[in-house]
């Protein structure tokens, strides 16, 4: 089960990775990977931290997680690539103030509904649904986070290193980091 789990999340990895490069670019791959590796094992850190047993429906919990905290991402990152599209002027980081700011609201809703409804199903759903509505609550909490303040910081880090290492090679967001 643990091995056929790690491969089954390695390869969604490397397929996130792989789609992310394609529709972006490279810094903003690494700084997906990096946030959804950050969500998994802070999740599975908390319900280790908490004493609590790892069992088939944690490991599924565990993948919704990565898959809800990919999905806020990508929102994010979207916007952040259309305000680099649509606007010459301002720094990198202001762009992707502009647009963490713009998602913040959708964010903030979509979290929240997704909590609403999982202490429902913690607090309704019985004993067997504990563990499992437990680490999604505490990966909508970190995957909420990270998409807002790991991932970008990442990608605005990348591009300003990329840049002062590589100015020959300047990628669309070492331009707007200008």
């Amino acid at each position: 089960m643990a091995r056929n789990s790690l491969i089954a999340l390695s390869l969604g990895i490397i397929g996130i990775f792989i789609y992310v490069a394609a529709r972006f670019e490279f810094a903003f791959a690494l700084a997906a990977i990096i946030a959804l590796l950050h969500d998994v094992i802070l999740t599975i850190g908390a319900f280790a931290l908490f004493g609590r047993e790892l069992s088939l429906i944690i490991v599924g919990a565990v993948l919704t997680i990565a898959g809800y905290s990919i999905n806020d991402t990508i929102v994010v990152f979207d916007r952040i690539r259309e305000g680099m599209r649509r606007s010459d002027t301002g720094s990198l980081q202001s762009i992707m103030n502009r647009a963490i700011n713009e998602t913040l609201g959708r964010t903030i809703l979509t979290g929240g509904t997704t909590v609403l409804s999982t202490f429902a199903l913690y607090f309704l759903g019985g004993p067997v649904l504990h563990d499992f509505a437990f680490t999604i609550l505490v990966g909508i909490f970190v995957g909420t986070y990270s998409s807002i303040f790991v991932a970008s910081p990442i990608v605005l880090w990348w591009s300003r290193w990329a840049w002062q290492t590589h100015p020959e090679s300047q990628p669309e967001t070492a331009l707007a980091a200008r």
